[in-house]
């Protein structure tokens, strides 16, 4: 398991640069296992270094891309898979461990369509609009995966929310749920940006 200050969603990138002996050890385990995946979670208080953090229970399975080593440790970078629920967190020696529950994928029906569109358009059209304000992490015209719960996922991780807005998101249990919690935070967020920098 690796604890991080943000929250992994599936279809969504994670690069990351390790260099604690304890998440050394992890990737070494970690690359003997098919398939090739740890969980994420998301820290709730306390720092990544060091340990002794509290952790939320829901957090992404991620699974290794790209890996190289460097003078400063290992860039890495997985992409999130699946959903996991903690059921009992384990040893943090040598390295962060716990019992899990995968989360069953969001079932996708033909009748999400229209929503999935609408919603779509509300985040990219939220991302044009904070450009006027702020540099946004992800471009408004950026390309999704054709996979329509994917794309779901995806939309979620280029929106302009925090990590506490992903763990609610990661607790959805369908594809409305998670559209229509989306699109809310979406719009709170653009209101909340055009009233700070009114």
């Amino acid at each position: 398991m690796f604890p991080l200050g943000s929250a992994l969603l599936p279809g969504m990138p994670l690069p990351l640069r390790l260099f604690e002996p304890r998440y050394l050890a992890m990737l070494d385990a970690v690359l003997r296992r098919d398939p090739v995946d740890f969980g994420v979670v998301l820290i709730e208080r306390g720092s990544e270094v060091g340990g002794g953090d509290a952790r939320f229970d829901v957090g992404c399975l991620a699974e290794v891309q790209q890996i190289e080593a460097g003078d400063d440790g290992v860039a890495l970078v997985a992409v999130g898979t699946q959903r996991l629920r903690v059921d009992r967190w384990g040893d943090d020696d040598p390295f962060p461990q716990a019992e899990v529950t995968l989360v069953d994928e969001l079932s996708w029906t033909e009748d999400d369509r229209d929503l999935l569109a609408h919603t779509e358009d509300v985040v990219r059209s939220v991302l044009a609009q904070a450009a006027e304000f702020v540099e946004p992490r992800w471009p408004a015209g950026i390309e999704l995966a054709d996979d329509p719960v994917t794309r779901c996922w995806q939309l979620c991780g280029i929106a302009l929310l925090g990590p506490l807005d992903h763990v609610e998101l990661l607790h959805a249990e369908t594809v409305p749920q998670l559209l229509g919690t989306l699109t809310e935070h979406t719009r709170s967020a653009l209101e909340f940006l055009q009233i700070s920098h009114a």
